[in-house]
């Protein structure tokens, strides 16, 4: 979550209309407004759109977002994939959770990450499937240093809208950061816990502090203003909210009684944000601690913290401070166990079920957890109305799989993954789409030509733009 860009001066005519309240060590972001947007800007955009458009814009001229979330181990395979194909189709039991986002989503079968598939180096299926998920390149075996891997989809398609937004990009996590050493069969353990890579030797390390994160997204100026107002923050206990009230009146003198609802909504989810931080830095001072070292903004549910990430995430894309993220909810290999829903086990062990009925009901248990939380992210993008009237869910393209398939058997072909959202109108959700041992590099270039000009004929072990998507 690196590389930020100067931000446009607060209330400045800037031609994407970014606003921000400021104070000193701090900057809040605002939603897109309807009432900041000059006379016929959207037809304006339609027309420009019809002519070839912007970078990272929909027919309308409102942003679009790409997005990566990876979870772990693959999934059970009677349990995922879909009955049915094209339009007429049902959700199998892993996916209930978004059925009322049947219409939002599309689902893939027949794509394929070879560069993860085992060859002469051996073991390691975890680390592969994690370090070429996004990149398409075979990573290199090495027990630590001198790690390489690929250039990964979302920095490529950072490349070409990143100078757009304040953050170039967004890197999120769940799971714990370790850079160094080797961990899956003397693969470096670099290429499990990372998920984006800028450059074959680059990690884009993610964030998995929610209270780093809160500060990154809605901080302004030098380190130390940042740091000062936080302090005054905690020992006020107040909220960023306050120190932008002066402002915030005088803003809502500019607005339309859609956007003061609009401004309303966000500023709700703002403050619902830092008090669930400011809960879970309490908390952990009054409960027993791990040997390891754990942020103290971290929930002691992970409910609750996969949620709470995954609210910044959708309020970095509602607020246009980043157009490109990844979140690898957990690296690939996890082990942790599911106790909130019953499920005692670590998951990695589960996954080699050996085909034992009762492992296997506790991964389908786990495999649905997940899409259930990725299901709630779907519908608050879904339920926000973005600034051409459309949701936010509607003008975003967002990736939702595993390098995994068959965690029993460490399968790297016919992958577990989900499209979600219409990509602004260049997208066609709502249906079960069976292609043909096709590399899953071809839909992250077929994503790159939606995201506006891409000079790029291949991408990793890519064979060409995956063609019905």
């Amino acid at each position: 979550m690196n590389n930020t860009h100067p931000r446009a001066t607060p209330f400045s005519p800037s031609p994407d209309r970014r606003r921000f309240l400021r104070n000193l060590g701090l900057g809040l972001a605002l939603p897109a407004m309807e009432s900041f947007l000059p006379r016929r800007a959207l037809g304006a955009a339609t027309a420009a759109a019809g002519a070839g458009g912007t970078a990272a814009t929909t027919a309308t001229g409102a942003p679009l977002r790409t997005a990566f979330i990876y979870f772990p181990n693959g999934a059970i395979p009677d349990a995922w994939t879909p009955t049915g194909e094209g339009t007429d189709w049902q959700l199998n039991r892993t996916m209930e959770p978004l059925a009322p986002l049947k219409d939002k989503i599309q689902v893939f079968s027949g794509l394929d990450d070879r560069s993860a598939e085992a060859g002469p180096d051996g073991g390691g299926d975890h680390a592969r499937a994690n370090g070429t998920f996004l990149t398409g390149v075979r990573i290199k075996k090495t027990n630590g240093a001198d790690f390489h891997a690929g250039v990964s989809a979302d920095q490529m398609i950072a490349q070409q809208v990143g100078l757009i937004t304040p953050f170039r990009s967004l890197e999120l996590s769940c799971d714990i950061v370790l850079n160094t050493g080797g961990c899956d069969t003397e693969y470096a353990c670099v290429y499990q816990h990372n998920l984006a890579w800028s450059s074959p030797t680059l990690p884009m390390t993610p964030e998995i502090n929610p209270r780093l994160l809160f500060e990154r997204l809605f901080g302004a100026g030098s380190p130390q203003e940042r740091a000062q107002n936080l302090l005054v923050r905690q020992q006020q206990q107040r909220s960023v909210l306050d120190f932008i009230t002066s402002d915030t009146r005088s803003l809502a003198r500019e607005l339309t009684g859609r956007d003061k609802a609009k401004l309303d909504e966000y500023f709700t989810s703002v403050r619902d944000i830092e008090q669930r931080i400011q809960r879970a830095e309490q908390s952990r001072a009054t409960r027993p601690q791990p040997t390891t070292d754990v942020p103290d903004g971290i929930p002691e549910s992970f409910t609750d913290y996969v949620r709470l990430m995954y609210d910044m995430l959708f309020l970095s894309f509602q607020t246009d401070s980043t157009r490109v993220a990844t979140f690898m909810v957990n690296g690939d290999g996890s082990n942790r166990d599911f106790k909130e829903i019953g499920v005692n086990d670590g998951h990695h062990n589960l996954s080699h079920h050996s085909n034992r009925p009762d492992y296997m009901e506790k991964v389908r248990q786990i495999d649905q957890w997940y899409v259930k939380q990725f299901a709630y992210f779907l519908d608050r993008m879904e339920q926000t109305k973005d600034v051409d009237g459309s949701s936010l869910l509607h003008n975003s393209q967002i990736v939702y799989g595993s390098g995994n398939f068959d965690g029993n058997r460490h399968t790297h072909t016919n992958l577990p993954v989900i499209l979600a959202g219409a990509g602004g109108g260049k997208l066609t959700p709502g249906r079960f789409v069976r292609h043909k041992a096709q590399p899953v590099t071809n839909l992250f270039l077929s994503m790159m030509d939606r995201v506006g000009p891409n000079p790029h004929e291949r991408f990793g072990d890519s064979t060409g733009r995956l063609a019905d998507v």
